[in-house]
C-alpha cells in the first residue's frame, strides 16, 4: 500500500469518527460490489454505501457496531447517496470491516 502524505494534528481533528449500529443493509440495486446501509450514529441515522459485498452479505452486517466517518461530504455511488463511510481494512483474505469490541452504544466518539 502506498504511503499518504503526513498530516498535522489539526488535519486529523477535522475527521469525525463514531461508532455506528447497522440497522438495515441491502444490496445496491445497480452495482454488484456495493451494499447500502442505514446506520445509527447516535444523533442521527446515515445512509452509507460500501464496496464490501464480496466479503459481507446484508444479513452479516445488520446489528454490527462499526466505525463510521460521519463528516464526509455526501457522494452519489451508482445513483445512491452515501452520507459517510464505513471504515474497513484490506487484507489478503478480503475486506474486513472495522467493528467495535464489546458493547459500545451508537454515537461514541473515536480517537
Amino acid at each position: 500500500m502506498e504511503s499518504k502524505p503526513v498530516i498535522t494534528y489539526d488535519d486529523f481533528n477535522k475527521i469525525e469518527l463514531k461508532t455506528g449500529k447497522v440497522l438495515e443493509a441491502t444490496a445496491h440495486p445497480d452495482a454488484d460490489k456495493l451494499l447500502v446501509f442505514k446506520v445509527d450514529v447516535g444523533d442521527r441515522q446515515l445512509q452509507l454505501v460500501a464496496g464490501i459485498k464480496a466479503t459481507y452479505t446484508p444479513e452479516m452486517m445488520v446489528g454490527k457496531t462499526v466505525v463510521v466517518l460521519t463528516n464526509l461530504a455526501p457522494r452519489l455511488l451508482r445513483g445512491v447517496e452515501s452520507q459517510g463511510m464505513v471504515l474497513a481494512a484490506t487484507t489478503p483474505e478480503g475486506i474486513k470491516v472495522l467493528s467495535v469490541d464489546g458493547n459500545a452504544p451508537a454515537g461514541c466518539g473515536i480517537k
